[in-house]
Order: structure tokens, then C-alpha cells, then sequence
């Protein structure tokens, strides 16, 4: 069956790193644009980054632009976050998703359960 399982999240300092990856199976990964998407407690969920089928391509969010990097592994179906620097604010559950493109906006066709993300001191 279809599965994307995240994993790499926990408690860390500010101005600490941490990196996420995203295991998908039980689709064809590497036809997918892939999103990392972040929820904080009482705020909607948010996109935080994007990467194209073959990694060509990533778009990011501007408060993390700088600080975070995506990537994928196609031949492995893996997708990654690389996060430096943290802030207090990047606190969150992170989920990974394979998306497609619908108008302006991307659907989640595949989602991950996520991975929690604490900043703090």
C-alpha cells in the first residue's frame, strides 16, 4: 500500500539543525512533485517548501528561505529537509506529501503521519 512515513523530528535549540526524511512507497515516487508542509499548535497548516520530479526545482516559503533545503533521492524514494538555524517559530508537526498541480494551487494525492519539530531552550 501507499506510504509516506517522515522521520528525523525532535527537540532541539534554537539555532540548532535538524534533518527530516520522508520514506514513500506503493507509488511511482519519482513521477511526483514532492511538498514538506508544517502545522503549529493553532495555526493552519502550512507549506514550507517544494521540489520538483527530478530535484530541478525548489521553491520555499520566505521565512525559510536561506536556512532550509529540500531534496530527493529517486533511485532510494526518499525526500529530505535539511533545517539549519532554527527558530522558535519553525516549531510545528512537519509532513511530507506527493502533490500534483491543480490551477494555482497543489493537491496532496499522499501524506505522511508527521514528525514533530520542537524549538526551543
Amino acid at each position: 500500500q501507499v506510504q509516506l512515513v517522515e522521520s528525523g523530528g525532535g527537540l532541539v535549540q534554537p539555532g540548532g539543525s535538524l534533518k527530516l526524511s520522508c520514506a514513500a512507497s506503493g507509488f511511482t515516487f519519482s513521477s511526483y512533485a514532492m511538498n514538506w508542509y508544517r502545522q503549529a499548535p493553532g495555526k493552519e497548516r502550512e507549506l514550507v517548501a517544494t521540489i520538483t520530479t527530478t530535484g530541478g526545482s525548489t521553491v520555499y516559503t520566505d521565512s525559510v528561505k536561506g536556512r532550509f533545503t529540500i531534496s530527493r533521492d529517486n533511485a532510494k524514494k526518499m525526500l529530505y529537509l535539511q533545517m539549519n538555524s532554527l527558530k522558535l517559530e519553525d516549531t510545528g508537526v512537519y509532513y511530507c506529501a506527493a502533490v500534483r498541480r491543480r490551477s494555482n494551487s497543489w493537491v496532496g494525492d499522499y501524506w505522511g503521519q508527521g514528525t514533530q519539530v520542537t524549538v526551543s531552550s
